[in-house]
């Protein structure tokens, strides 16, 4: 996520409180259910302030990085909405765009 420097540290706050379960909600499909018991791994979040030659016409911007998934693919658009819809309900950010990418991928963790 990259954010402008106006962005108050409580709004800041409450994305970092509220971003993985809305994501997780955003993102789940029969192959990646979601069942509300976040693991290690699961979500990774990164806020990272716009340096002094970056550009953006918005307070912040959620680029969201999630496995292709047919069932995921199909319905994208509506997936970037509801995340949309659940931060723009559950925090003070006011001015914000989702980016939702669906590469192909794959992921390995430790246990």
């Amino acid at each position: 996520m990259t954010y402008a420097p106006h962005v108050p540290e409580s709004t800041l706050r409450q994305l970092a409180e509220q971003l993985p379960h809305a994501v997780s909600l955003a993102v789940r499909c029969p192959e990646e259910p979601y069942d509300g018991d976040l693991q290690p791994g699961d979500v990774e979040i990164r806020f990272r302030q716009l340096g002094p030659f970056d550009r953006s016409g918005l307070d912040a911007v959620i680029e969201v990085r999630s496995k292709w998934f047919e069932s995921r693919a199909r319905d994208r658009q509506a997936r970037c909405d509801l995340l949309h819809e659940l931060i723009a309900g559950g925090t003070e950010l006011a001015d914000f765009g989702i980016y939702l990418s669906l590469p192909v991928a794959a992921w390995a963790q430790t246990e």
